[in-house]
């Protein structure tokens, strides 16, 4: 319980993460088609057309990696106080959302890559905490 008090920023701030990348990968695996046909007509004008599938795989294996490191990395906050695991799923939230971001500039849709700056600065601040 003391590991946990002591660690209660970090959790709670991987909890957020856990919520928003595994939700978000979850929903690609058991809505493919749907996902892939919306993200198909976003970039319809952009350079990244004729690459839609793969693109997408990878940020939905990112974000699947990125919640479950995070969520291990929770475990281990808890009962040994490492921080390991928990900050690479941290980095790869991160790194996830800087592909997000491309995607969204290149397909010049201005205002989703403007709300991802908040998932953003939520996940820097995790990789913050997690290296002190």
């Amino acid at each position: 319980m003391e590991l946990i008090q002591k660690h209660a920023t970090e959790i709670l701030l991987l909890l957020f993460l856990i919520v928003t990348f595994l939700q978000s990968g979850i929903d690609k695996v058991t809505d493919w088609n749907g996902n892939l046909s919306f993200i198909k007509g976003h970039f319809k004008s952009s350079p990244l057309k004729n690459y839609v599938p793969v693109l997408l795989a990878i940020i939905l294996v990112i974000e699947i990696l990125a919640g479950a490191l995070m969520f291990v990395g929770i475990f281990q906050l808890a009962t040994t106080g490492q921080k390991e695991m928990a900050l690479i799923g941290t980095e790869l939230s991160a790194l996830s959302l800087i592909f997000l971001l491309i995607g969204q500039r290149l397909a010049k849709d201005y205002a989703g890559a403007m709300t991802l700056a908040v998932y953003f600065i939520i996940a820097i601040f995790g990789v913050y905490l997690l290296n002190s």
